[in-house]
């Protein structure tokens, strides 16, 4: 008595993938990329966070007492808003002493006492937030004589000076949510270009050698295109989540994690939006590639994809803020610029959904069209395809 083996065989997409992401990761040169990419972004955090905490000492050569008492005000007044800031006194016999201690390097900038007040001295340049202090120290010393001298209470003259701030919706950026708002958009930029031209260039590979006539024998044309999406988005996923996983190490490490309960949400949806558009993109990837004929015309059949990246890009980093709202809720191009919004402000819950609908009904779109031209042009050998030619190209 026969039996019937019912056990279901593997999907032929999902063979293709496996395959993919087997060949991707033999590559040494994905591996040791993938590898360096981390080790920057590690000590690069780990970096900034110690120059940011490096404490600012700074010094001043100054002739005389009132030139010091003022030097010794601007410490105070500093550290009320940089508190690594700390100013030494250097005293020196007179302004040429002072000017050479400066050339020499043995002090930042030198404080001198001029007829109508003081006068700030640097070689170059003065460092700002030294500037800024002494200034502010200077002239309130200043005005503290000349009302002494007048005879009037410098409380009375300033009182109603101050401007205090009130926030109707307060935002606390300390330039964490802008800084990870341009980490978003440029690894998902750098990510996608890579990749992209990665499954482009195997497809025009596979086309060019003739060996996808001989996988077309065996597996469905279109599971071949599944299944390159699927394992090229696996591995850009894994990209992405490894440099975040890298990026959250870095802030524990350098000490400075604390913001980033700040940005964690962002971060989740970040991924979310990665995969959606990734995908659609990756299939635009695959019909370059079955577009060209040879590697060399790849640089042509690529460019829609191409111009897709780049249009969040710009908007980003050089709309105003509508540009990047609209941007935002834009399909495909919201995969970058919504996480990016997100990380630096609060985004309304109806604008993710937009984004979202917009970009999942986009992403089935484009993968439909893309499956059909990817059929009917993956077998034609000659000339370039162009995509006009290939959207009305009947099927064989």
């Amino acid at each position: 008595m026969s039996t019937t083996d019912t056990t279901p065989s593997t999907p032929a997409w999902r063979l293709v993938a496996e395959n993919e992401v087997r060949t991707v990761l033999r590559r040494k040169s994905f591996l040791i990329t993938t590898a360096i990419s981390v080790l920057v972004i590690v000590v690069g955090i780990v970096a900034a966070g110690y120059f940011a905490d490096r404490p600012q000492d700074r010094t001043v050569a100054v002739v005389d007492d009132p030139a010091a008492q003022v030097v010794e005000s601007a410490e105070q007044v500093g550290q009320a808003t940089n508190d690594r800031l700390t100013i030494e006194v250097l005293r020196v016999d007179d302004t040429a002493a002072a000017e050479r201690a400066v050339t020499d390097g043995d002090a930042d900038a030198a404080l001198l006492s001029t007829d109508p007040g003081f006068e700030i001295v640097g070689d170059d340049g003065v460092p700002s937030e030294l500037a800024g202090a002494l200034t502010a120290a200077a002239s309130t010393t200043a005005l503290q004589s000349n009302a002494a001298e007048a005879g009037v209470d410098l409380a009375d003259l300033e009182q109603g000076t101050e401007v205090p701030e009130r926030l109707l919706d307060a935002n606390e950026d300390d330039g964490l949510g802008t800084a990870t708002g341009f980490v978003f958009i440029i690894v998902f930029f750098l990510i996608a270009i890579s990749s992209g031209m990665m499954i482009a260039g195997a497809v025009a590979q596979e086309k060019e050698s003739r060996v996808v006539e001989i996988l077309a024998a065996t597996v469905p044309i279109r599971d071949l295109l599944w299944g390159k999406i699927a394992g090229h988005t696996v591995i850009a996923v894994g990209q992405v989540v490894l440099y975040l996983a890298a990026g959250a190490l870095g802030l524990a490490v350098s000490g400075i994690d604390a913001g980033l309960e700040r940005v964690g949400g962002a971060i989740a949806w970040y991924v979310v939006f990665f995969v959606l558009g990734f995908m659609a993109l990756a299939s635009l990837w695959a019909v370059a590639g079955a577009l060209a004929s040879r590697q060399q015309d790849l640089q042509s059949t690529t460019a829609p994809a191409q111009a897709l990246l780049f249009i969040p890009y710009f908007a980003f980093f050089f709309g105003n803020s509508t540009v990047q709202e609209v941007v935002s809720m834009s399909p495909i191009v919201s995969a970058m610029v919504m996480p990016a919004r997100m990380a630096q402000e609060a985004v309304p819950l109806w604008q993710t959904a937009v984004a979202i609908a917009g970009t999942v009904v986009a992403m089935v779109l484009i993968i439909r069209v893309a499956a059909r031209v990817y059929e009917r042009t993956l077998l034609r050998t000659g000339d370039k395809i162009s995509y006009r030619e290939a959207l009305t190209m009947s099927a064989d």
